[in-house]
C-alpha cells in the first residue's frame, strides 16, 4: 500500500485508510480527506514539501508528514 506522499503528480488515487493519532487525524478528516474519497495530486514543491492536492473540488496543501499518514490505492 502506498502513501499520498509517494504518488506522482497528475495521478488520482482513492484514500483507503488514515493513520496517525487524535488531533492530527481529526484535522486531516476535517479537511475532507476521509476513507473512499478521490484525491488528485496537482503538484509537489521542489523539495517535496508541501504537496498540493485537489479533494472534493477544492485545492489543499499538505505537509509531507501529513501526506505520509494517508494510505491510498
Amino acid at each position: 500500500m502506498k502513501t499520498l506522499k509517494e504518488i506522482p503528480c497528475g495521478e488520482t488515487v482513492t484514500v483507503t485508510k488514515l493513520t496517525g493519532e487524535g488531533p492530527v487525524k481529526r484535522r486531516i478528516m476535517d479537511m475532507g480527506i476521509t476513507k473512499g474519497v478521490k484525491v488528485f495530486v496537482r503538484k509537489m514543491a521542489p523539495l517535496g514539501d508541501p504537496v498540493e492536492v485537489t479533494v472534493r473540488g477544492y485545492e489543499l496543501s499538505l505537509r509531507k508528514a501529513d501526506a505520509e499518514m494517508i494510505l491510498v490505492e
